[in-house]
């Protein structure tokens, strides 16, 4: 069944971006149909391809070029094999973004100046290119010149200082959310940008950092401190403006608690058998239970560790309460809601052993044009010659091989 066009369906995208936070960006906009041409350095290609293990493994069972890191962020993509340090190749893609709409690109400040890439060189082929550019800390500022890396953005950013029990240290979030955020921010500038050159015809360049996404995420945390001016202190699980709301645990496990209100907390002193909770002047309101937080929580915990878990999840179900069970990856996918909501897709890949690949879903659920997968993320260079006779273009290695 052919697939009904997407939402960005006829928006082509030059990718020159690597590792995540950008192919996270144009993996998005190539879910919701857009074509991206993804340029990768011959012989070596995205970064990622080569941090595993995992790999696919080949029908010999043998792994292959690419891991599940790089398969994480690049379907919906086609890879062309072009070196921008070679003046032939570097003319190729000036002449690629001239069938482009946008060009995305994380290289450092300045760095593709000397290749005739940046955005004042494509703009003069094309005005009305959207460019987004992705560094560590900005196109300006002292820390322009320096590296970014998501450790590094963490870090900087103060979510660190955050995360971790109160008496260890800090500690990073396990999976690489501050180049993902940042792709995400970067994935809603380039459509308002595109927007805005549909209305107007005037293209523009997007200066977006890790470290500047990452700020804008501490969201009420970074507040907290612009309003009273005293740095958060490390809560572990805990909610610094809530309670309880947080990981408690039970004689089987764990599971979380997240009374967000005084009414849901009253239900959940019920449940426990513990109504003198709510009644006590110190927890009856939740700024109550801020000031007494580790009275109360000493309190909880010690009634909580007589429960067994699936007991407990499903009376705060029945009472109204939020919370649930902390599940493991291999529970995560193997749920129904998971199966429901199309978040665990299999993707054909016929070099893979079986044939297949499984990623993580797209999230977006449109009502009129969903979300495609139509492309498994492809091999280093796979589509360079299919994609540059599309355009009537060559370079040095397809003209060799024409001759």
């Amino acid at each position: 069944m052919p697939h009904r066009p997407g939402p960005l369906d006829g928006v082509r995208v030059l990718d020159l971006s690597r590792i995540l936070a950008g192919p996270t960006c144009t993996q998005l906009l190539g879910d919701m149909g857009a074509d991206i041409l993804k340029i990768e350095r011959p012989g070596e290609g995205d970064d990622t391809r080569s941090w595993g293990p995992p790999f696919v493994r080949d029908h010999a069972g043998r792994p292959t070029q690419e891991s599940a890191y790089y398969l994480c962020a690049n379907r919906n993509k086609r890879s062309l094999a072009l070196d921008i340090a070679d003046p032939a190749d570097a003319q190729t893609i000036r002449r690629l973004v001239r069938e482009c709409d946008i060009v995305i690109e994380n290289f450092k400040v300045g760095g593709l100046a000397k290749y005739g890439l940046d955005y004042e060189s494509l703009a003069r082929e094309k005005p009305d290119i959207v460019y987004c550019s992705i560094t560590g800390f900005g196109q300006t500022g002292p820390n322009a010149a320096k590296p970014g890396y998501d450790l590094l953005a963490q870090a900087y950013g103060g979510i660190m200082s955050l995360t971790g029990v109160p008496e260890g240290e800090p500690m990073k979030v396990g999976v690489g959310i501050a180049d993902v955020v940042c792709g995400l921010y970067a994935s809603n500038a380039i459509l308002a940008a595109l927007r805005h050159r549909d209305r107007t015809g005037e293209g523009q360049q997007i200066d977006i950092a890790l470290v500047d996404a990452q700020i804008a995420w501490l969201v009420n945390a970074g507040t907290n401190y612009l309003l009273s001016g005293q740095a958060p202190r490390r809560l572990g699980n805990q909610h610094p403006n809530i309670v309880p709301y947080q990981v408690f645990e039970t004689r089987d496990g764990h599971a979380v608690v997240a009374a967000g209100n005084d009414r849901q907390y009253r239900s959940f002193c019920d449940l426990i058998g513990r109504p003198d909770l709510a009644s006590d002047p110190r927890f009856c309101t939740n700024n109550q239970r801020i000031e007494n937080r580790e009275a109360l929580i000493d309190l909880i915990a010690g009634e909580l560790r007589q429960w067994e878990k699936a007991k407990l999840v499903e009376g705060l179900e029945a009472a109204g309460v939020p919370g649930g069970p902390i599940n493991r990856l291999d529970e995560v996918f193997a749920s129904d809601q998971v199966a429901s909501r199309g978040m665990r897709v299999t993707i054909p890949y016929p070099d893979a052993e079986t044939g297949t690949v499984e990623l993580i879903g797209n999230p977006i659920k449109f009502s009129r044009t969903p979300v495609t997968y139509r492309r498994p993320p492809p091999t280093c260079g796979q589509h360079t010659q299919d994609v540059l006779e599309e355009f009537g273009l060559t370079t040095r290695a397809t003209a060799s091989a024409a001759e």
